[in-house]
């Protein structure tokens, strides 16, 4: 636990600033996640509301028609607590009480789906603010938000990581109570042949918060990264299964796993397992490779403006996926409000999403299930963060549900201020999505935001 007092997550992050100049820039283009024409490009902010049409769970298309010139196209605000959504997204544009010396954000989209339908789908200020520096933009510079901005999700490609897995062990393919060095021999150690997968999903497998971003940056190519990461030895004092300790090793070493098992790349298996069955066009890894041109000035939500890499805007945030050429099982998905939310219905349709089955509804009970009763937890961003977690899912999380949590709510975050929180007992599916790390990460803490837009939908909802 020494190690973790030392060196949080934050704190390793800042070091990866540090040593980004000598990260190879890894986020070259790549194919289209689904091929499909991309939407047409959106108007200037309002609340409107307009009508829903048919497409990906049940949203008006990015380009259908606003009700006055000032509607955000493809807006949908037909529920009562759509407009106090909308005011509590909009009171972080500014300083707080709490955080007076920043904004919250420069801007976010936010989507409510209850019982299969969108009640709200709404976009406020930019996507685009600062550039370079960083330097705030001239208004005619900026890039307003949309509901179909896309997004770098940062940890929430966790969820997808997972999917992935338990895909291959509903296949008989992958032993969840296995340990990794059965599928992965490299990883050996003092004391890490007691780790299984699921405890890799569980973060319960004792490895430390992070691999060292300056140590990983200097390896002379990807296949080194990689090696040095599956070499991380456990932290001192840990055993294995018998502590809570939130880390993206786990999902990277997944990773690897279902690279072995298929012979197939990461970002591959996203598209052809995920992605495609489910119709999300939005959704995949190294947007710059599968956005049109004009999505990616209109479309592209942008994170850090401050670092070595200069502006990132499609280039993936998270330093470790981004000297591993841009994919990760632990960061790098790009996707929007609209294709996020359909991984939560498909997660809270037992597997199944409009006819297409991806997960057995046993597996979905095991992953909805808490692993880790009776464990401790340590984290030293979030001290009052419990141990209660799912296979590669948050469960009944205050510091993010708010008083969505309880009931079996599950869910999971992303460092650049992104979210989905799935309610089962209201058949409620939220996505929040921010831009909090633009221009730059330290600025707010993006809590305070999740758990407001969650007390106004736990109030309003029985």
């Amino acid at each position: 636990m020494s190690l973790d007092r030392r060196f949080g997550r934050r704190a390793l992050l800042g070091a990866g600033f540090a040593a980004s100049a000598a990260a190879l820039a890894g986020c070259g283009d790549g194919g289209h996640p689904a091929a499909a024409p991309s939407g047409p490009a959106g108007s200037a902010a309002g609340d409107a509301p307009v009508a829903e049409a048919e497409g990906v769970a049940g949203l008006a298309a990015s380009g259908s028609p606003s009700a006055s010139p000032s509607a955000v196209a493809g807006q949908i605000l037909s529920a009562p607590y759509s407009g106090k959504l909308v005011d509590t997204l909009k009171r972080y544009l500014v300083p707080t009480s709490d955080n007076p010396k920043h904004p919250g954000y420069p801007g976010a989209v936010v989507l409510v789906n209850v019982g299969g339908k969108v009640t709200t789908h709404a976009a406020v200020g930019d996507a685009l603010r600062y550039g370079a520096g960083p330097v705030e933009l001239a208004a005619s510079k900026r890039v307003a938000m949309r509901p179909d901005s896309v997004f770098d999700v940062a940890s929430v490609t966790k969820v997808f990581t997972t999917i992935l897995a338990v895909q291959q062990a509903d296949r008989g393919r992958l032993d969840l109570n296995a340990p990794v060095s059965q599928y992965l021999p490299a990883f050996d150690g003092p004391g890490k042949s007691a780790v299984t997968v699921a405890m890799l999903l569980t973060h319960t497998s004792g490895l430390p918060v992070g691999p060292s971003i300056p140590e990983t940056s200097k390896k002379p190519d990807v296949a080194a990264r990689w090696e040095y990461i599956v070499s991380t030895p456990l932290a001192d004092g840990v055993a294995p299964g018998s502590l809570f300790r939130y880390t993206s090793l786990g999902l990277l070493l997944t990773q690897q796993i279902l690279e072995k098992l298929t012979g197939k790349p990461l970002d591959q298996q996203v598209k052809t397992e995920i992605t495609g069955p489910l119709g999300l066009r939005d959704t995949g890894f190294k947007p710059l490779g599968w956005l049109s041109a004009a999505d990616k000035a209109n479309r592209l939500v942008a994170t850090d403006a401050r670092t070595s890499r200069g502006l990132l805007r499609g280039t993936v945030h998270d330093d470790i996926c981004n000297v591993l050429g841009g994919v990760a099982g632990s960061a790098g998905i790009f996707t929007t409000a609209a294709d996020l939310s359909v991984i939560g219905l498909m997660l809270l349709g037992g597997g199944q999403y409009n006819g297409k089955r991806l997960l057995s509804e046993a597996i979905v009970r095991t992953m909805l299930t808490n692993h880790n009763a009776g464990l401790p937890a340590t984290d030293v961003d979030r001290p009052n963060r419990s141990s209660t977690h799912g296979l590669g899912l948050e469960l009944d999380q205050p510091w993010f549900m708010g008083r969505l949590a309880g009931s079996g709510a599950f869910g999971h975050t992303g460092f650049t201020g992104c979210e989905l929180v799935v309610e089962p007992r209201r058949k409620l599916v939220l996505v929040l999505l921010t831009n909090r790390a633009h221009p730059n990460w330290s600025w707010a803490n993006p809590d305070p935001t999740r758990v407001a837009v969650a007390n106004v939908l736990a109030d309003a909802i029985a």
